[in-house]
C-alpha cells in the first residue's frame, strides 16, 4: 500500500505520456545525475540552489493547480522534504516511492536530457520548424512535450527562414533536410528523436511505425497509417494557426498513444454481442 503523500513507480508510469501526467521533478544530487544522466520520462532537474526554501517558494507559484511528483535517488529525505515543502506552499506534491533507483529497476521509460541542443533562459528546450505542419511536425512536439520536456517551446516559421530563426534564438531546427533532427535513412524525425533521447517502449515503437508510414507515404507499415494521414491532413485544413493546430494535434496523438499502449487487442462490432468488446 502506498505511503501517504507518495506515488508508486507503476502508477506514475501509467500517467506519463498522457494529459493527466504530473510534473516530475528530479532532485537527485548533481554527482548522481552525472553518473547516470537518464531521467524519468518528462522529468525536470532541480539543482541545489533550486531546492533552497526561497527558491521552492518561488517555484511553487508556477505550480499552482498542478500535481507534482518529486524523485530523488531512493525516495528518502530529499524527495520527501521537497514534496513536503511544496505542499505547505499549497502545491499538490507527492514523492516517488523508491526514487530513481526503483524506476530504473522496474524498467520504466527514461530519456537522456543531454541530447537537448538548445534551451532558453528558463531552461525550456527550444525548437523551430517549417510552418503549416502535417504529420512529423506535430508528432515530434507531442513526443517531446509528453516524454522529454513538457515546457518545450515550438516556433513555426516560413521554410526559407528556419535556419536563420534557429540562429537568432539559439533554437534547434527540426524536420528540416540536412539538419541533425530530421529524417535518417528510412526513418522520419519522430524516429530520430526516439533514438537520440533513448526513448523506448512497446507503445512508442508501435506509434513510431504509424507515424513513419503516414509521413513517408508507406501506408503498408501499419493499418493505422492511412487513418493518421487522413486525420492530420484534416487538421491542417481546419486550422490556419499552427499553434492552434498543434494544440488540437496533441489530443490526436494522445488518442493514438493510448490505443497503442492499452487497446490494440480491442475490437468493435455490431450487434453488441458480436466480437470482443470492452
Amino acid at each position: 500500500m502506498p505511503a501517504p503523500d507518495s506515488m508508486t513507480c507503476d502508477r506514475l508510469a501509467k500517467l506519463i505520456g498522457t494529459p493527466r501526467a504530473p510534473i516530475v521533478l528530479d532532485v537527485r544530487r548533481a554527482a548522481l545525475r552525472s553518473a547516470d544522466p537518464r531521467r524519468i520520462a518528462s522529468a525536470r532537474a532541480l539543482d541545489e540552489a533550486d531546492i533552497a526554501p526561497d527558491a521552492l517558494a518561488s517555484l511553487s507559484q508556477g505550480l499552482t493547480g498542478q500535481s507534482v511528483v518529486v524523485a530523488c535517488a531512493a525516495g528518502h529525505a530529499r524527495s520527501q522534504g521537497v514534496a513536503a515543502w511544496l505542499r505547505q506552499q499549497g502545491v499538490q506534491a507527492e514523492y516517488l516511492e523508491g526514487g530513481h533507483e526503483a524506476w530504473i529497476a522496474s524498467g520504466h521509460i527514461t530519456h537522456d536530457p543531454t541530447a537537448i541542443t538548445a534551451r532558453d533562459g528558463q531552461g525550456r528546450s527550444l525548437w523551430v520548424t517549417r510552418s503549416r505542419p502535417k504529420i512529423d511536425r506535430i508528432a515530434c512536439p507531442w513526443l517531446i512535450r509528453r516524454f522529454i520536456d513538457p515546457r518545450a517551446v515550438f516556433l513555426f516559421v516560413a521554410p526559407s527562414e528556419v535556419l536563420a530563426v534557429a540562429e537568432l534564438f539559439g533554437a534547434a531546427p527540426f524536420d528540416i533536410e540536412g539538419t541533425f533532427w530530421s529524417h535518417r535513412d528510412e526513418g522520419c524525425t519522430f524516429d530520430t528523436i526516439l533514438t537520440e533521447f533513448g526513448l523506448s517502449s512497446p507503445a512508442l515503437m508501435r506509434l513510431a511505425a504509424i507515424v513513419r508510414g503516414a509521413d513517408t507515404a508507406r501506408p503498408d507499415l501499419a493499418p493505422e497509417c492511412a487513418g493518421l494521414l487522413a486525420a492530420s491532413l484534416g487538421l491542417s485544413r481546419m486550422y490556419s494557426d499552427d499553434l492552434a493546430q498543434l494544440d488540437a494535434g496533441m489530443s490526436l496523438y494522445d488518442a493514438f498513444y493510448r490505443w497503442a499502449r492499452d487497446a490494440t487487442d480491442e475490437t468493435h462490432n455490431w450487434p453488441v454481442n458480436s466480437g470482443k468488446q470492452k
